[in-house]
């Protein structure tokens, strides 16, 4: 057996010696002025410092977690060893959007990470990154066109990680492939939902124009099912694949719901996004909150990215409620490693500032000439479970309180896709919760016509909607050509 010298001895103990370093943020003072990336990217040499605190990993668990299957100790090793271009083939072999779930991720890999058992995980969202930041800097991505063409034709509705996810992979196989988007630019919620300061659009843009070199066709402004007729698109495509988001907002149907001031998330964050994009929109539908007492009703991300967009804005206060008890720190009982664990996360738009409360259910709203107001309010508490596990909700009585709000947002999540339009037309089976119905294979009710990402298994992470659109393009090729050599895992 050969035996181990000095250097790979040292090499294998890095994670001893090498602490966790993230990247850092603009100053609060600096960023909230405007709606550039609030990250500093790391220097080159810190990523590969940070990528060799993965070497030597026994069991990987990272691999279990993510629903892409990325070769995360593999990537790190040739990061590590300044092997860039070995990295970022590794990378690109699971996952067609590396430098959207390096920004945006909550990076399920880093909380099943072996190293994160008695110490802090390795940075894996970052490295991932460093590595697609890297090889778009140095020209080693290149368009890659199919060696042959099938003939076959597939439509893909919807431009979110999903569609372009399923699109690329189709495009690789030789079928000829073309997106519809009906907004006016593609991406989805990725251009319209997520602000920024987070997701700086040309970060899209540039991923669309190598898919474009690579033969897909992408189509925008087109509303399937209803300016271009269903009928039209059942002739034209010999496979559908339908990777529309979960658009349809969860409301708050509570007293005086219908005051002016009071509006879903996205109503509030798409026209900044396209105002900021340089896109036309009408003045009623931007909803500015400079100098208002601002109030988020819903402690996710979604509320989250509300709240730096109001300080953004010019806010004369935030307050963020959320019903559901503040998460631990650390992890409990509850959520044992290698689960992902329900914890308190506090974002950079936390930090520029806001009033976040829990345990807090928004019983009424308060108005005054047709506008809202205040919000009457009352904390709650979960004393038991119901049968089900379920936790049941109870007002704690005497607790009742009032906030003054000139505006409000609702980000409480989405309940399932647009039903009218195509999915009616189309007549597919929706599931018990409203989303499109499909078999193991991503097929619907109706034979050539599949589903994936948010309008399948429900509003989810970014990383699922990849994984979603690369499931599904395996089951159309296969349908298309009765095999298939597409991975999905």
């Amino acid at each position: 057996m050969k035996k181990k010298n000095n250097k790979q001895v040292m090499e294998a103990k890095r994670f001893l010696v090498v602490q966790r370093e993230t990247s850092q943020y603009r100053p609060v003072c600096e960023r909230v002025l405007d709606f550039n990336d609030v990250t500093i990217l790391r220097p080159v040499n810190v990523s590969r410092d940070q990528a060799s605190r993965c070497l030597n990993c026994g069991t990987p668990f990272c691999h279990w977690a993510c629903p892409l299957g990325n070769y995360i100790p593999e990537w790190n090793k040739a990061l590590f060893k300044g092997n860039w271009r070995k990295a970022f083939e590794l990378l690109d072999v699971t996952n067609l959007l590396p430098e959207i779930t390096g920004r945006v991720c909550p990076a399920p890999c880093e909380y099943s990470c072996v190293l994160g058992i008695n110490d802090d995980p390795i940075t894996i969202r970052e490295n991932e990154l460093a590595i697609i930041e890297y090889a778009f800097e140095k020209r080693i991505i290149k368009p890659h066109l199919p060696t042959k063409r099938t003939g076959k034709k597939v439509a893909v509705v919807g431009s979110g990680p999903a569609g372009l996810s399923c699109a690329a992979q189709l495009n690789n196989a030789g079928h000829r492939v073309t997106v519809f988007e009906r907004d006016a630019k593609n991406g989805g919620l990725l251009r319209y939902g997520i602000p920024d300061f987070k997701l700086e659009k040309w970060v899209i843009d540039r991923r669309l124009t190598l898919m474009k070199k690579e033969g897909v066709v992408f189509k925008t402004g087109v509303d399937v099912g209803n300016d271009y007729p269903t009928k039209k698109l059942l002739q034209e495509f010999d496979a559908i694949c339908l990777a529309g988001g979960s658009r349809v907002p969860r409301d708050l149907n509570i007293g005086s719901r219908s005051l002016n001031g009071i509006h879903f998330a996205m109503d509030y964050l798409a026209p900044v996004n396209k105002r900021i994009a340089g896109e036309s929109i009408a003045r009623r539908s931007f909803i500015d909150a400079k100098g208002k007492k601002v109030v988020v009703i819903g402690g996710g991300d979604t509320g989250s990215d509300c709240v730096g967009t109001a300080n953004r804005q010019g806010a004369a206060c935030v307050v963020q409620l959320e019903v559901m008890p503040q998460p631990p720190k650390c992890r409990t009982e509850d959520y044992p490693w290698p689960r992902f664990p329900l914890l308190l996360k506090t974002t950079s738009s936390h930090e520029e500032g806001a009033d976040r409360h829990w345990t807090i259910l928004t019983k009424e709203f308060i108005g005054e000439g047709g506008r809202v107001k205040k919000i009457k309010c009352v904390r709650v508490q979960f004393p038991r479970s119901d049968a089900k596990g379920c936790p049941v909700m109870r007002d704690i009585p005497g607790t009742e309180f009032e906030i003054e709000a000139d505006l409000v947002i609702l980000a409480i999540g989405f309940v399932h896709p647009e039903h009218k339009g195509l999915i009616k037309a189309l007549g597919i089976k929706l599931d018990s919760r409203g989303n499109v119905e499909t078999d193991k294979d991503f097929m619907s009710s109706r034979k050539g016509i599949f589903a994936a990402g948010d309008m399948r298994r429900g509003q989810s992470l970014v990383v699922w909607a990849i994984a979603e659109g690369r499931h599904a393009a395996h089951s159309i090729d296969a349908y298309l050509m009765g095999e298939s050599n597409l991975a999905f895992m």
